[in-house]
């Protein structure tokens, strides 16, 4: 087992686990809140949990840069093998070679990651076989009460001890990658030139493997392995973390920027102008190509995508299905409809033909498969797809959230023309606009998103919803 630092003293065992257990994955700050012990703890339930006890079944694992990550995935690994379940261990990785590997293989898999957070933090994302998502309401707080008795009374060994085997599993990945996404007929004088912004994640680890089978010149930027974050947070969703790859674009006049976050999950895409294309416009972009295939498919979006997102589903025959934020919410949206796409404003894409998992490699290589369709630049393309000024997310510190956005949707309810739904929050809506309010899951903030049919009409209901919260 890989020496990490000391288990924390401060707070209790149990206490620690209830701060780290969130609504999709384990979070917290490492080693402060989440250590080797709770690491351990946690490994232990999993298995209960999937069924791969005393020789039952094998795991797959693998984890992130972050300085703490080998300690906590030795940990975690250690307490499969005791209690008699075997691993494969995946060494570093992306989160969705991970599910990858356990949709490929039907075997449950962890991944340790704190994805976009900063250096200070780590986490576990868990999947059981087939990358079938285990969050609150699918498994998680299960394990979370499994991992507290088992701090209390840790089991006995299992009656047979289990095997780690090690397997580098990224050629496999890159086949299935660029197998899923094969690039048409190029209509361009030269290759496509890609700036790739890995933040010192684990985009720095897969995307040459990916890439080394395209026919397209990389310009690689922060591919090295870095849990430190040293020239960025691997957070493209925060615009100030663009501006690096935004300049190298146009340095380097390359036809698009892709920005991957810590775990290579997500990835956002910069056009040739230095400009930063939204999630929404990807997600309808991508959604026009499935229909293109296969008119009438189920096309998922969630509570803040663009309304553009909705009409172009419905301008191409699609079937438009409104969705709650987050991943487990929308896999299994995906899984009950059986949608052949899903994307969400955070930079997250979901896959029929992958499991239905999200992966940031895969929606890179539908842009670039779109882009080398069309003889015309990134911006150009991209117009028919981002039709409405927008907000982007607005956070406020606001101590009690429910009152707070109950005193919002009375303000608006009683307007003409105003219809209301809480399917993710609270959602307002007008011919001329939009927004959502949604409460933080893990912080005492509330986030606002805003769209209008034009900059002014954007403004006025983003100013008006921000007075409310600040009258608070």
């Amino acid at each position: 087992m890989t020496a990490g630092p000391a288990d924390a003293p401060a707070e209790s065992a149990r206490s620690r686990l209830d701060a780290v257990v969130k609504t999709y994955d384990i979070r917290g700050r490492a080693p402060e809140q989440l250590d080797a012990t709770l690491a351990a703890a946690l490994g232990a339930a999993f298995a209960e949990e999937v069924g791969v006890s005393n020789g039952r079944g094998v795991v797959a694992i693998g984890r992130d840069m972050r300085d703490t990550s080998p300690y906590l995935a030795d940990a975690f690994t250690d307490a499969l093998v005791a209690a008699g379940s075997d691993v494969v261990d995946l060494g570093l990785c992306s989160t969705d070679l991970v599910y990858f590997y356990s949709g490929t293989h039907a075997m449950p898999a962890v991944m340790v990651t704190a994805s976009h957070n900063p250096a200070a933090y780590n986490g576990m994302k868990l999947c059981r076989a087939g990358a079938r998502p285990i969050g609150q309401g699918s498994g998680l707080e299960g394990i979370a009460a499994a991992a507290a008795r088992i701090l209390q009374s840790p089991p006995a060994p299992g009656r047979v001890r289990g095997s780690v085997r090690h397997h580098d599993a990224r050629c496999d990945y890159a086949v299935r990658m660029t197998d899923l996404v094969p690039m048409p007929l190029t209509r361009r004088r030269r290759r496509l030139r890609v700036v790739v912004d890995a933040g010192n994640g684990m985009g720095g680890h897969v995307v040459p493997v990916v890439f080394d089978r395209l026919d397209v010149e990389l310009v690689p930027m922060y591919f090295e392995l870095d849990g430190s974050f040293p020239n960025h947070e691997a957070n493209p969703l925060d615009p100030a973390n663009l501006t690096d790859l935004q300049a190298a674009v146009l340095e380097h006049r390359a036809d698009l920027g892709l920005a991957f976050d810590g775990d290579a999950d997500r990835c956002f895409v910069v056009d040739e102008c230095g400009k930063a294309v939204t999630p929404s416009a990807v997600t309808a972009l991508i959604a026009e190509g499935f229909l293109r295939e296969r008119p009438g498919a189920t096309i998922l979006y969630n509570a803040i995508c663009s309304r553009a997102v909705r009409e172009i589903i419905d301008e191409h025959g699609g079937v438009p299905v409104r969705t709650p934020v987050g991943h487990s919410r929308v896999k299994a949206e995906m899984a009950r409809t059986g949608a052949l796409f899903g994307g969400e404003h955070s930079g997250h894409y979901y896959f029929a033909d992958f499991f239905l998992a999200d992966s940031g490699m895969l929606a890179a290589l539908h842009v670039i498969a779109a882009l080398t369709a069309s003889a015309t630049p990134l911006s150009d393309l991209m117009v028919a797809y981002d039709r409405y000024p927008a907000s982007g997310e607005i956070n406020r510190s606001v101590a009690d959230t429910a009152p707070v956005v109950r005193r919002v949707a009375e303000h608006f309810g009683h307007r003409e023309g105003v219809s209301i739904d809480w399917l993710d929050g609270l959602s307002v809506e007008h011919e001329r606009w939009w927004f959502n309010l949604r409460a933080s899951a893990t912080e005492p903030l509330l986030r606002l998103n805003a769209e209008g049919v034009d900059d002014e009409a954007m403004a006025a209901v983003r100013d008006a919803v921000l007075a409310l919260l600040d009258d608070d």
